[in-house]
């Protein structure tokens, strides 16, 4: 006998709540092949050309939402900030200038507390952009750019709560981001600038940040016997010696482990091109310090010597991931 599952109303409720969302998004993706995306990328281009900041500004739902698109802007290298149109009517307007851009969010765009930031932008010729479902409307009209969104159904049941309407705002805030960020060569090094604290801080740590520099690297050359690269090894305390070329090219490294393998009475009379392991594994200085964690841990090793043009200018130990929060 086949058994019935039984789903819980607020299961059914949250998946019909995302299946309408969701639609709305898909909508919003079609839309971007017409007149949407010809204002989409008007507004990218006036943003990017501005000499000032993006001003995102909007009341209730949508202000939340100009709130979030204006911090997203900022850590992915587009100056913003967010003022509340309230505020503005009180002496916020002071924070907009003509070299800055406005982008405001309203679905209807007729709601009354726009009505100041709208007339200051026109009197002052401040780029306005309006994120509507309606290009007819107020705010529309006054708007030198218009991001009309699609007619949506919300996922409220009454079709008052914004819902997918505020979704599809923050959608497109979030593309319009990423769109400038790609478009100015946004690198994870400038995102590392803009985020240097907690866990995202410590992800976005180079290894150039960590390494220990060229004067305390231990290194020698391939005839040097085993005897003399051990003092060189301890002196260090890396736990491996790195073996270089006339030319100063990393050509090998001598581990622990190298040791153990060629264990014998001639271990400390041989040289250490006859106990070195050829081709090391290495990391750069401008890769992240994660990937140099994912290469010790692969690899099981505890170092990595850090090149340039093969020649060794650094090394990163698994202690200075641990200290720097990486692992």
């Amino acid at each position: 006998m086949t058994k019935t599952l039984v789903v819980d109303p607020l299961i059914r409720s949250a998946r019909k709540t995302l299946e309408v969302e969701a639609g709305g998004i898909n909508q919003l993706a079609i839309a971007l092949n017409g007149p949407l995306g010809d204002s989409f990328v008007r507004a990218a281009r006036t943003i990017a050309r501005a000499r000032g900041r993006v001003i995102l500004s909007g009341i209730g739902k949508s202000g939340h939402v100009g709130r979030k698109v204006a911090s997203t802007l900022a850590s992915t290298g587009t100056p913003a900030i967010f003022v509340h149109a309230t505020e503005a009517s009180h002496g916020d307007l002071g924070m907009i200038t003509p070299d800055d851009v406005l982008v405001v969010f309203s679905n209807s765009g007729e709601t009354t507390e726009l009505k100041d930031l709208v007339v200051y932008s026109r009197r002052f010729s401040v780029p306005l952009v309006a994120v509507t479902g309606n290009a007819a409307s107020t705010l529309g009209a006054a708007a030198d750019i218009v991001l009309e969104l699609p007619n949506c159904t919300e996922a409220c049941p009454n079709g008052l709560a914004p819902t997918t309407s505020t979704t599809m705002q923050l959608v497109l805030g979030d593309a319009l981001a990423i769109a400038l960020l790609e478009e100015r060569g946004f690198t994870i090094q400038d995102f590392k600038i803009l985020h240097p604290g907690g866990r995202l801080g410590a992800a976005l740590t180079f290894v150039r940040d960590i390494m220990h520099p060229a004067d305390r690297l231990p290194l020698c050359r391939p005839g040097v016997i085993m005897a003399d690269g051990l003092v060189t090894m301890t002196e260090k305390s890396f736990g491996c010696l790195g073996v270089v070329a006339e030319d100063g090219e990393l050509i090998g490294i001598v581990t622990d482990g190298d040791l153990r393998r060629h264990m014998s009475p001639q271990l400390l009379s041989s040289t250490v091109s006859e106990i070195m392991t050829p081709d090391p594994i290495v990391a750069l200085p401008d890769e992240l310090a994660s990937a140099a964690l994912e290469r010790i841990n692969t690899s099981g090793i505890t170092s990595l010597f850090v090149v340039e043009n093969r020649r060794p200018v650094g090394i990163v130990h698994i202690h200075d991931l641990l200290r720097a929060g990486i692992i």
